[in-house]
């Protein structure tokens, strides 16, 4: 009986710790969905909800000449883009999926991407965000991404 107990035991916290992490997913996954849906609304405020106030921010492209660059940008510079966004144009980021990795209070999340703007593909590209569990709330506190127009497989369905 003791060891049925102790292996009943067991079970429960395993499936217990497995069930927090599908919670802790699903809470990073609604972040970034959270910073997607103010990026395509052109609404900053909502975007400025999902970042930690001392985030830093990248990108990264290769230019014309072949050269690998690197750009840095602060949250205001960001805010402020979104905040322009001009009401006529459209913005889609179609996310291709997401790879969530937690460790206590860090997560990162990878997701590929293919961006539209005024329903034309621009652009492909990656996403990294590493997140910290601020007390509770999931903040992105770095965000890089990675941009290229050559070798996209641009998927036939938008949306």
């Amino acid at each position: 009986m003791f060891k049925f107990s102790s292996f009943f035991i067991l079970v429960l916290l395993t499936f217990s710790g497995i069930a927090q992490d599908a919670t802790e997913e699903q809470q990073i996954k609604k972040v970034i969905d959270v910073f997607f849906d103010g990026l395509h609304q052109g609404d900053s405020t909502l975007v400025g909800t999902t970042l930690h106030k001392d985030i830093k921010i990248q990108t990264t492209y290769t230019n014309k000449k072949g050269e690998k660059i690197l750009v840095s940008e602060t949250r205001q510079k960001l805010l402020k883009a979104i905040a322009s966004k001009k009401s006529s144009d459209t913005y889609f980021e179609k996310l291709l999926s997401y790879q969530i990795q937690i460790d206590g209070n860090l997560a990162s999340v990878w997701t590929p991407y293919e961006f539209y703007l005024n329903d034309t593909f621009s652009h492909c590209g990656a996403n990294s965000f590493q997140l910290f569990n601020n007390n509770g709330k999931w903040e992105i506190i770095y965000l890089v991404d990675m941009r290229r127009r050559q070798e996209c497989r641009v998927s036939l369905e938008k949306k």
